[in-house]
């Protein structure tokens, strides 16, 4: 029997994608905050996994294995959290950078809108997970090794320097967004879990600044008594890693494609020849 096909093709799924932003573009601005809150509590979820697995496996970065850690940190926690944004349905910033300027592209969406949703999403996503930080906290889950990991880790984002904080975001959403477009391609929940699952796995392996996530470590780690402020969160974190995140979903993921793909590439061929 012939195989049967569960997935777009690249055209096809760039279609698609701008369509949802269409889609999207169209949501009350009340929607979108909530079905932000849900994608910050749901990215909040896949974080607080990936601290309580990853984040307790000191005994290994003890005998060196760091590699080890990192990839089982990477497995547990944040592929969960997207997959229930994308299956279950939430609105993500840094998934709609790239679906959102698709949409404006094709003429689905504009500006205005571009601008509502993100502006939306990204509040609620920043109440989500900071609610779920506090919940997370206040119950006390999270054990001794786990709470020391969250405190390094705040510590860790927010002395990065500027630009590298900037470009961990963009190589991180590039990611991400690429795990975002493969799942709307894929018309069965097992395909669209193996989409999530190696572009957001390899992220958070290599050490690579999601925004989102980050709405959820850093508030947990001076819950925990980091001795981390919340001016160094907004401006030495959120803000580069925010505004890395928005390139690469923008320009590198939803640009790149509406070039190969969509109307732009269709005006630039125009100019340059077939």
């Amino acid at each position: 029997a012939a195989p049967v096909n569960n997935f777009l093709p690249p055209p096809a799924l760039y279609k698609a994608m701008a369509n949802t932003g269409g889609v999207k573009a169209t949501m009350s601005w009340w929607k979108t905050l909530y079905m932000g809150i849900l994608a910050g509590v749901y990215i909040g979820f896949g974080s607080c996994l990936a601290l309580s697995v990853g984040g307790a496996c000191q005994g290994l970065i003890a005998a060196g294995n760091l590699g080890a850690q990192k990839i089982i940190m990477g497995a547990f926690g944040l592929p969960f959290g997207l997959l229930m944004v994308t299956v279950g349905g939430a609105e993500l910033f840094t998934g709609n950078t790239a679906a959102l300027t698709a949409a404006v592209a094709e003429g689905k969406a504009t500006l205005p809108q571009l601008a509502k949703n993100w502006f939306w999403s990204y509040l609620g996503n920043f109440i989500g997970s900071v609610f779920l930080a506090w919940v997370v906290f206040t119950s006390g889950a999270l054990a001794a090794p786990s709470v020391a990991t969250v405190k390094g880790m705040a510590g860790m984002k927010t002395g990065l320097s500027f630009t590298a904080a900037f470009l961990r975001g963009v190589l991180c959403n590039w990611l991400v967004c690429m795990g975002v477009w493969q799942a709307a391609g894929s018309t069965d929940i097992g395909s669209k879990a193996l989409a999530i699952w190696f572009p957001i796995s390899a992220f958070v392996a290599m050490g690579f600044e999601h925004s989102v996530a980050n709405m959820f470590f850093l508030p947990m780690g001076i819950l925990q008594g980091a001795e981390v402020t919340w001016k160094a969160v907004m401006l030495s974190n959120l803000l580069p890693v925010t505004l890395g995140n928005l390139v690469a979903g923008a320009f590198f993921v939803a640009g790149s494609y509406a070039l190969m793909f969509g109307t732009p590439g269709e005006k630039v061929a125009k100019v340059l020849g077939k």
